[in-house]
């Protein structure tokens, strides 16, 4: 099913070599053997862009994790730094470098690589220290967008949330911008924007301002892309408080999907031998990639989990009548033959073995009596049911200290579906947190409040109930095994991110104007012109292809709902994904909790 837009008409590939390239000119201009000392949020995203063989051909032969102390030993001419410009890091490099034994022959270079801008203030900073001078290059790689599946970009800028809607910071918002141009030089300008909320709305005046500042721009590429839409994440604070319940969701959900790699329990893993009683099970974690070049899970990443046993054991009887074919070869062309497919048939014999593993880990959870009674309050809130009082399974969960994110996540699920709660229900629930989790927690609630997540109820009137029933976020009868509709995602509650998408291609905006006031920040159109020539005549039947960037974060669930909609037959419509980060409501959360330590004293 995900699969499709690497057959569709939009290759990502063109972003991944440009990448490439701009690394290569960087290294060559190196001259001599390099080690590379990474900041440690750069590797996974690095290595969706370089193999560590390309790094080799330009003669990299040692890597190193940026840390405090001196630099190891390493018989090179070159040291480069590659790192996000944040001034913690700048301390730490200064360390190394001023660790550096300046008396030992023959001396090392010293490069600073910033990504994915280079910043005034670490470069001064690194001045102050007396350090600046011993780096020879110093440049930006300008990875803004990060192609992570066949139609999915991430900028990978893990508080991207955090500063755009706690701090006014809008540095991440730049660099989108920034990445949105990028995407135009490669892939033609996009005629038609649209967007909903503030930042929203500055990233699209940031792309008309660049635009305007560098009218070489204007490229003669045919434009891919016919939409772009922008959405705030505070557009949609409810999406990512639910728990996903597709299967490349609750992956994320469990165990936490970090640049398309998971690590698993191993011991579902370990190879049964006969008679050994299980003596050496591994220790080591389990590491598996997810995307769409393995064919079972773009088949499965996307249905919803109830849907996915079915499908495996489907293949399961499909691989092993295959196998069994090998007694009806009698000819040597029917042998040869079977030995062709053999390593086809092993790679999806082995595909099918870890996720017929990785779904039973996850059944042992979705059949706890804990997440049933989790997601059922979960289901009320969305649904509207007592979203007014204190909830009596919160109050539950606090008393038995269970995890203090998953009280925060149902609890802020709670305050959106009421737009807001009432300043007593609210009180209570603070207070109670507070006691049981801890005083230190009390600068992550001003957090959420301030990110709109949990706040009191203003005006004394509620909006969600209008917006469900308008966009029609609430599905009863939901069908999970071959759904018709986005909500099956989360069994029954519809992304209201993605219905926004839905009924912006058909539809159109304009038949929501009311509900599209009612949430927050504005709702624009922009026209971008195209050189003559360029404007697209549809081809009878061809789909339009919208790009939809999700400020502040997006989750795999609302992703499985964007390439449903791309599959409907009379859809008309292929999306691309972008955003600032992929998220799940743990991560999300973790972003906006503070760590106060407690006195030493």
């Amino acid at each position: 099913m995900a699969a499709h837009l690497s057959s569709g008409r939009v290759n990502l590939n063109a972003l991944r070599e440009a990448g490439r390239r701009e690394l290569r000119e960087f290294l060559d201009k190196c001259a001599g053997s390099k080690a590379i000392v990474w900041d440690e949020s750069l590797t996974g995203p690095f290595g969706l862009i370089a193999q560590y063989s390309l790094l080799k051909e330009h003669e990299v032969e040692k890597m190193f994790t940026l840390k405090p102390g001196r630099l190891p030993q390493a018989d090179v001419k070159n040291i480069i730094f590659f790192v996000r410009p944040r001034l913690e890091l700048m301390d730490i490099i200064t360390d190394n470098v001023l660790r550096e034994d300046r008396g030992r022959s023959p001396q090392r270079d010293f490069h600073i690589l910033f990504v994915p801008r280079r910043s005034l203030l670490c470069e001064q900073w690194l001045k102050e220290q007396g350090v600046l001078g011993s780096f020879i290059h110093r440049e930006q790689y300008s990875l803004d967008l990060i192609p992570f599946d066949g139609d999915l970009l991430s900028m990978e800028s893990e508080s991207a949330f955090k500063e755009c809607y706690l701090e006014s910071d809008q540095t991440s918002l730049y660099h989108a911008a920034k990445g949105l141009m990028t995407l135009q030089a490669l892939y033609g300008t996009i005629p038609q924007i649209f967007g909903k909320g503030e930042c929203a709305r500055h990233v699209a005046n940031m792309m008309i301002r660049m635009k305007r500042e560098f009218p070489g721009s204007q490229n003669s590429i045919f434009p891919v892309f016919d939409t772009l839409l922008l959405l705030d994440r505070n557009v949609d604070l409810l999406t990512p408080l639910a728990t996903q319940l597709t299967y490349e969701g609750l992956i994320d959900e469990i165990y936490g999907i970090q640049n398309t790699y998971v690590k698993l329990p191993p011991e579902k893993f370990a190879p049964k031998k006969q008679g050994e009683g299980g003596k050496d099970l591994p220790t080591e974690p389990k590491k598996l990639q997810l995307n769409s070049a393995e064919e079972l899970y773009a088949e499965i990443r996307d249905k919803n989990f109830n849907a996915v046993g079915s499908v495996l054991s489907k293949k399961a009887k499909i691989i092993s009548a295959a196998f069994e074919e090998r007694h009806h070869a009698k000819t040597v062309g029917e042998i040869k033959q079977f030995v062709s497919q053999l390593p086809h048939m092993q790679a999806a014999r082995s595909s099918l073995a870890n996720h017929t593993s990785i779904a039973e880990l996850i059944k042992d959870i979705t059949t706890s009596e804990d997440f049933f009674d989790n997601l059922t309050v979960e289901q009320e809130f969305m649904s509207g049911i007592d979203t007014d009082k204190v909830n009596n399974y919160i109050e539950d969960c606090i008393a038995q200290k269970h995890p203090l994110i998953k009280i925060l996540r149902l609890v802020c699920l709670q305050s959106v579906c009421n737009s807001g709660l009432k300043q007593k229900v609210l009180d209570h629930y603070k207070r109670e947190i507070l006691q049981t989790y801890g005083y230190e927690h009390i600068l992550t609630l001003n957090n959420l409040e301030k990110a709109g997540l949990l706040k009191p109820q203003t005006g004394g009137r509620n909006n969600y109930p209008t917006i469900r029933k308008t966009l029609r976020l609430w599905m009863d009868d939901v069908n999970e095994q071959n759904p018709n509709d986005i909500s099956y995602v989360y069994s029954g509650y519809a992304p209201l991110s993605v219905r926004l998408a839905q009924l912006l291609a058909r539809p159109g905006w304009r038949s929501i104007e009311e509900v599209l006031k009612m949430l927050p920040g504005p709702h624009f159109e922009e026209r971008q012109q195209l050189p003559t020539g360029l404007q697209k005549k549809r081809q009878h039947g061809e789909n339009r292809v919208t790009l939809v960037f999700f400020l502040g974060g997006v989750t795999y669930a609302e992703i499985a709902a964007l390439r449903f909609l791309s599959q409907m037959e009379d859809g008309g419509t292929e999306y691309v994904i972008a955003t600032t980060k992929l998220i799940n409501g743990t991560t999300w959360m973790k972003s906006l909790m503070e760590k106060l330590e407690p006195a030493p004293f």
